[in-house]
């Protein structure tokens, strides 16, 4: 059993126990706000300093799935908790051990408890100042983004506007010479690279003006179901070429949507073509589409080299890619990106288990 307390001795609790809240309070002023950890494993060694025997005593502070945890912890002890709360929200919780063997509940003196709740609410407000820190770094992340996007719509349409003029004469001009080197084969065969690549030109003028919004959309009611099942039909060379197997779940034969049809075509074929890219020779790609009440849903998963976790914020963003030079313009998943919210939908990617990508793409009915 522990010992009773005298006046003397609680005159000594009561300045160990201010010399932790001045220490903790120190710790939190000067804590790294990005990583906090060593900061809540101070405040846990300082804690325990502060307990009338803390050569017998642990504490754990839980602060969501992180533990931290300093001195003995017996199997079966009793102890004094406090809740750890962010916005009134409880996260996690701070105990203080005794072994039951040797102590009981009535060893704890009531200015720990106030102390354990006081120590409680110092790191609720820490955690609360993370939070909001957090949240303005997104905050400001997103609306540089937008502006960064904004400017480039508007840099890219011009661009766009500009280039399709000399693409269609040089496209015209390849024509013509063609008709005149018709006995010519190493000069037919130099005007069509000619006229294959100003046809991928264009098509990346095409991506741009999608992606600067420049083109008109034509917002009809229609049966999104034929479109999908139209434009995978229309890739299966594209699946031939690496022997992939490309499976369709629709739930429904009618899925309405107020949407772009060639748009939306433009989306599946995107999504589709980037997971045939990456899925490997005899691959699974799989598209699942339905709908509820409220909205519709389709799903794209490939089983290729996924993506990584340093890419996350760049995926959607316009020229990024991580294909090599010359394989892609890095618009896809921008243009898509662009139309989907322009549908006023919202399209995200997580792993596909055990390998891969799964692109979801939700759009409301309303």
């Amino acid at each position: 059993m522990a010992p009773l307390i005298t006046a003397e001795d609680k005159l000594k609790e009561r300045i160990k126990e201010l010399t932790c809240l001045y220490a903790i309070s120190s710790y939190i002023a000067n804590c790294n706000i990005e990583d906090i950890n060593p900061t809540i494993q101070a405040i846990a060694i300082s804690l325990k300093d502060a307990i009338r025997f803390p050569e017998d005593a642990s504490v754990e502070i839980l602060i969501e799935d992180a533990l931290f945890k300093t001195g003995k912890a017996p199997v079966e002890k009793v102890f004094i908790l406090s809740a750890i709360k962010t916005f009134n929200t409880p996260i996690g919780s701070i105990k203080i051990g005794y072994s039951e063997s040797k102590y009981t509940a009535n060893s704890f003196l009531n200015e720990e408890k106030q102390l354990l709740q006081k120590v409680a609410l110092e790191i609720g407000n820490l955690l609360e100042r993370k939070q909001i820190l957090e949240n303005e770094a997104i905050t400001k992340r997103q609306i540089e983004r937008t502006d960064r996007l904004a400017i480039l719509g508007e840099i890219t349409a011009g661009i766009a506007h500009e280039l399709n003029t000399p693409l269609a004469n040089i496209l015209g001009y390849s024509e013509l010479l063609k008709e005149q080197f018709l006995n010519n084969t190493e000069a037919t065969n130099d005007l069509e690279k000619i006229t294959n690549s100003a046809i991928y030109s264009r098509e990346v003028v095409k991506k741009l003006m999608f992606f600067s919004c420049d083109m008109p959309q034509q917002m009809k009611l229609t049966n999104i179901v034929p479109i999908i099942k139209d434009a995978i039909s229309l890739l299966k060379p594209n699946f031939i070429k690496k022997n992939i197997d490309c499976q369709l779940h629709i739930e429904d034969t009618n899925i309405p949507l107020r949407a772009d049809a060639i748009q939306l075509t433009q989306v599946i074929f995107n999504l589709i073509i980037n997971a045939v890219y990456f899925s490997p020779k005899n691959g699974l790609i799989q598209v699942f589409v339905k709908q509820s009440d409220k909205d519709i849903e389709i799903k794209i998963s490939d089983e290729g080299k996924g993506i990584q976790t340093s890419n996350n914020d760049n995926i959607f963003n316009p020229f990024f890619t991580t294909k090599p030079v010359g394989e892609g313009s890095g618009l896809g998943l921008s243009v898509v990106h662009g139309i989907v919210k322009s549908h006023k939908g919202n399209i995200k990617h997580t792993p596909n288990v055990p390998k891969g990508t799964i692109f979801t793409i939700t759009f409301p009915k309303n």
